[in-house]
């Protein structure tokens, strides 16, 4: 958010993402409402801010994640006080933002930054919960380009169903659109089939790029009925289960999906209580300390992941980073 451009690029943005999900007029003033105010505050108190703006059909809203890499805020009960405003501002502060997002969460420790979520939900047609996937398990993401680029050569994709979860990672080779190819090409042909055995997943997915650079890519399943991960993969793709009390990686073999890969291995690992599972592409540091996390560990998966993303990219690839969690 370098300059008040920026806001309004956002807004428009925002409008159009509006318009694709079919939010109401009273709904897209909402949501204009919230990425006006969260844009504001990065422009004006914050130092390397970012504002990510997805529409999650699946869960029938506008995510809208504000992530800052300082000073961060000193006392987040009276900056959460509705119509709270160190100056003028086109809404009433933080507390305005939280009233209008039909979802609502917030971090911030000085001097590292602030990460703000703001969700705002189509009423009209929406899914019932099951449906939508608010189920025993709850999935966070970021992805974004390399810095200068506008298509991402990283790739997520997440099945949520009774019997658990589901998610892929994929980074094609390279940046940039042809490295957005493969990665694509990979989640949706995971999408074909996510219920299928990890190992037959990752050698579709393997097939399904011959023609492609390739990507490297990795498959995890959380089933509900048992506290175990199990994954499948290829390539530089880390993951990672961490706890208060729990900190543990599994690996994957080496190779390229649609170039060359041995016979896919599926690892399992058995998990702590109040697990996170973190899956994230080489965009991110594959050595970071918990330090960070320790405080969000019951936050919103995208808040964990928006976290993660500010202390460790790497801000010379693409860079993505999944949450899972059990629902609280």
């Amino acid at each position: 958010m370098g300059d008040a451009s920026r806001v309004g690029e956002a807004r428009r943005h925002a409008a159009h993402a509006a318009a694709q999900l079919g939010l109401s007029d009273t709904e897209a003033g909402r949501l204009a409402l919230v990425v006006t105010e969260l844009g504001t505050n990065l422009l004006r108190h914050a130092r390397e801010g970012q504002l990510l703006i997805a529409v999650r059909p699946a869960h029938s809203d506008i995510e809208v994640l504000a992530i800052d890499e300082g000073p961060g805020i000193r006392d987040l009960a009276q900056a959460m006080s509705d119509g709270f405003t160190t100056r003028s501002s086109p809404g009433t502060g933080l507390g305005a933002v939280k009233r209008l997002a039909s979802e609502f969460d917030i971090h911030s420790a000085v001097p590292h930054g602030t990460v703000c979520l703001a969700r705002v939900r189509r009423q009209a047609g929406t899914a019932t919960p099951a449906a939508a996937g608010r189920g025993e398990f709850e999935v966070g993401a970021v992805c974004v380009p390399i810095p200068g680029e506008l298509a991402c050569g990283d790739a997520w994709g997440a099945a949520l169903d009774a019997g658990g979860v589901t998610a892929i990672v994929a980074d094609g080779l390279g940046h940039g659109p042809e490295a957005a190819k493969p990665s694509r090409r990979a989640v949706d042909a995971f999408a074909q089939a996510p219920l299928g055995e990890l190992r037959g997943i990752v050698e579709t997915v393997h097939l399904e790029l011959k023609a492609t650079r390739g990507a490297a890519v990795c498959v995890v399943r959380w089933a509900g009925a048992e506290d175990t991960l199990r994954c499948a993969g290829a390539g530089n793709v880390a993951v990672r289960v961490v706890s208060g009390v729990f900190d543990r990686s599994m690996a994957t073999q080496h190779g390229t999906a649609g170039l060359q890969i041995r016979r896919p291995e599926e690892s399992a690992l058995a998990l702590p209580a109040h697990a996170l599972v973190i899956v994230h592409s080489d965009g991110v540091a594959t050595r970071w300390d918990t330090q960070h996390l320790l405080p969000v560990l019951g936050r919103d998966p995208a808040v964990v992941a928006a976290v993660l993303l500010r202390h460790y990219s790497r801000k010379r690839d693409d860079a993505t980073v999944v949450v899972v969690r059990r629902r609280n």
